[in-house]
């Protein structure tokens, strides 16, 4: 197949389109070229919103939209197609108000978030552009995103403590509930959705158990081959030393798993997430002054 992949070089974009390729399919990137490629795939270098006709003589088969976060961003390239078939956007989980019942299902009414400002909200207005343009798209709403090519300091961060045989500490008394998906069983779902058209056209997606921050950081440290010193926090604002918010959101993930059952064990991912952080010492990592902030004002 052609498969035109958004983005490319990041993360989730760039371990799509190395997947793709790895699969034998004709894999083109739209980016503005200025970073490192991912292997096996062809360049389109443009700016999604100043395409001209660089897209229109190349019909894909597969149109997987990582990287639109407005409604413009998914217009501007609609209009820059020629000829498509299957079109996936990655949508987001934070298109749910936080006052709904926990979990979230694809039936729930989206709105505002108050965590998530415009980003959640800048979501909904692209998928309601998508539909109202290509009623047989389709929309992934996933969690926390995990996995090789990490570029948000999240794992990462664990793993840095790790590491350095830091302790690690959790805010107030670690059971935050967190929800996660590989980026790998992204694309199997990815895949599966070109191959069979499944009649469910917006789905949560994710692993269906959450675990909570503690089980989080020990399965992170146990990928390191440690076991964490735990400490509990309380009085200071969570995301000056903590890689998530304080926000409690679990997806209903039922209509995924009929089309693809199984997604990968946890603590089997932060392996692998681990020896792809050790392997790459100079990826480029979206660090926040975490450490910095324990030691001046928590661990004193």
């Amino acid at each position: 197949m052609n498969i035109l992949v958004t983005g490319g070089t990041v993360f989730v974009s760039r371990y799509t389109a190395e997947w793709f390729a790895k699969k034998g399919h004709e894999v083109y990137v739209l980016n503005r070229g200025s970073r490192p490629q991912p292997k096996g795939v062809t360049l389109i270098k443009a700016d999604r919103h100043d395409l001209g006709s660089c897209l229109k003589d190349i019909h894909f088969d597969a149109v997987l939209d990582i990287t639109a976060y407005t409604a413009d961003d998914v217009r501007d390239l609609l209009d820059g197609l020629g000829s498509f078939g299957d079109y996936i956007l990655i949508s987001s989980s934070a298109v749910y108000p936080e006052t709904l019942l926990r979990p979230f299902k694809e039936e729930d009414p989206v709105g505002r978030n108050s965590l998530w400002g415009d980003y959640g909200w800048n979501k909904i207005k692209a998928e309601e552009l998508l539909f109202e343009r290509c009623p047989n798209a389709y929309a992934l709403r996933p969690p926390y995103f995990y996995g090789p090519m990490e570029n948000l300091y999240r794992e990462p961060f664990v793993f840095a403590c790790a590491d350095l045989d830091r302790p690690f500490y959790l805010p107030e008394d670690g059971k935050l509930p967190l929800q996660f998906y590989h980026v790998e069983d992204l694309c199997r779902l990815m895949e599966t959705i070109i191959e069979k058209h499944p009649d469910e056209h917006v789905l949560n997606v994710g692993n269906p158990t959450d675990v909570t921050a503690e089980e989080f950081v020990r399965i992170c440290y146990a990928a390191a081959g440690k076991v964490p010193d735990i400490r509990y926090v309380t009085g200071h604002e969570e995301y000056r030393y903590f890689p998530f918010r304080n926000y409690f959101y679990h997806l209903d993930t039922t209509k995924q798993e009929a089309i693809l059952p199984g997604v990968r064990d946890l603590a089997k991912g932060m392996k692998e997430a681990y020896e792809w952080y050790k392997s790459h010492p100079d990826a480029e990592l979206r660090t926040k002054p975490y450490m910095e902030y324990i030691d001046e004002h928590i661990a004193k």
